[in-house]
């Protein structure tokens, strides 16, 4: 038994991470971020917003004293932020 959980950590010890560190999947582009940080409220991470395919909203990364959880990122007004209201307010 102590071999057999000998060789699992041995074995778990060789993952890796997954994806390219220098740019996270999911990570908006400058020209994004800068739309983003025009109209959302100031107390959100937007490093950590992502797109959710689900929904066509940004979602960032919420770290409370107790968990980290997903929020939809909002407007100084309070309103969710979308792709298509991006791209109208762009176009």
């Amino acid at each position: 038994m102590i071999v057999l959980f000998a060789g699992l950590l041995a074995l778990g010890a060789c993952a890796g991470p997954f994806g390219d560190a220098s740019k996270p999947e999911g990570a908006l582009s400058e020209d994004v971020l800068e739309q983003l940080s025009a109209v959302a409220a100031p107390y959100q991470d937007l490093n950590s917003a992502r797109l959710r395919p689900e929904d066509g909203c940004y979602w960032y990364r919420h770290v409370g004293p107790v968990e980290t959880t997903l929020l939809p990122l909002r407007t100084i007004e309070g309103r969710p932020i979308c792709a298509q209201d991006m791209a109208q307010a762009a176009g």
